[in-house]
Order: C-alpha cells, then structure tokens, then sequence
C-alpha cells in the first residue's frame, strides 16, 4: 500500500496520493464453532477502524508540512506461513481462522526481514536504535517480537495502546500508530500549518 503510493508520487511530479484503509471486520462476530474454535480468539482481537494519510514527493516547504519521510518500502513472504491467516467469505458472512503458530512464525523470521529491509539504506546493529511503529497483530506476536529482537518496551508502547484501545483493525493499525507517534512528537500542536517538517534524522 505505502510502496504503491510512494511509486506513484515520485513517479508523477507534484502528484499527491491519498491513503484511506477502512476495514470492517465486525462483520465476522458470530457464535462460537467447536470445530473453529480460533475463530474466537479473532473476534476477541479485532476491530473496525478507518483512517487516512497523504503521501508525496519534493513537498513544497511553504505550504506542505511533512511529518515522516518514507525512505524505503520492501515485503516478503514468511516461510511455512500459507494458511496461517485466512478468511473464508460464505454464505453465513465473513469467516476468520488464525493458526496458533502464527506469533512463532513471525518472531522466527522478523530479525532476517528486518535486515533485508534495512539493506538499502545501511543495517542496524541495534533494534532499539530505531523508533517503531509496528503492526500490533496480537499480544502473544508482540510480546515474541520485543523478546526475540531484545526491544525495550518503550518501543512498542505505541503499538500496545493502539491495540488496547482499537483491537487489531488490520491496514488501519498501521496509521493510528503514525498518528500516536504523531501526538508524542507534537503533544501540543493544534494548529497543522504551523508543525515542522519531520525526517528520519530527526526521530
């Protein structure tokens, strides 16, 4: 999604791309099934959410006010992660299964994927060097992602509250944890016009 607006905004001068994710997963809220009983623990985490951002290129300073700058995008495919997360649309609605082996297998690959995002722009030695804003998931993934890269829990506060407060809203979590990280780097900006320009350099 970021990638594809990033492309397109450098791709066309003085483009701006507008990024709305809404999901709807409320729409999954059903009884209890003896032989899906997964599909409880993902109506217990998720939530319905929407949000949107703007995203360009060689802003203009006078009038645009960036607030984070997208250096780099990459994506990958977890080994042995087909059928991990799944949804099923049926005539009963929206169905939603998740394998328990789901946090493992993202605790078990994150380091590696973290080092082949990072390889365009220099590795990282230390994890807690950089400021996070992670897709929440679920507890049980966040607690073996902080355990497995060492990370201090500071760095997923964001991601926790985000979480509590909303559930897993899935795209959209991604974009009310820039906007919590928003509101600690400028806890009393009311007026957007006046907010400075913000780079990776100065997180």
């Amino acid at each position: 999604m970021l990638r594809l607006a990033k492309d397109l905004a450098e791709n066309n001068r003085g483009a701006r791309v507008l990024v709305v994710c809404s999901e709807i997963t409320a729409v999954t809220f059903r009884g209890p099934s003896e032989s899906h009983l997964d599909s409880l623990v993902g109506q217990a985490l998720f939530g319905d959410g929407a949000a949107a951002m703007i995203i360009g290129a060689d802003s203009d300073t006078c009038i645009e006010h960036p607030l984070f700058q997208l250096v780099s995008a990459e994506q990958t495919i977890l080994p042995d992660s087909d059928g991990a997360i799944y949804g099923h649309l049926r005539e009963v609605g929206l169905t939603f299964h998740l394998l328990k082996d789901v946090p493992g297998i993202i605790s078990k690959n994150i380091e590696k994927s973290l080092v082949e995002a990072f390889a365009p722009i220099g590795l990282i030695s230390d994890w807690n060097s950089i400021f996070w804003i992670a897709h929440p998931g679920g507890p049980a993934i966040l607690d073996q992602v902080e355990a497995k890269l060492g990370l201090k829990e500071e760095k997923l506060r964001a991601t926790r509250y985000v979480l509590s407060e909303y559930g897993n809203m899935s795209s959209v979590c991604v974009l009310f944890t820039l906007d919590e990280m928003r509101k600690e780097r400028f806890p009393l900006a009311k007026d957007w016009s006046g907010m400075p320009s913000l780079d990776l350099d100065q997180i």
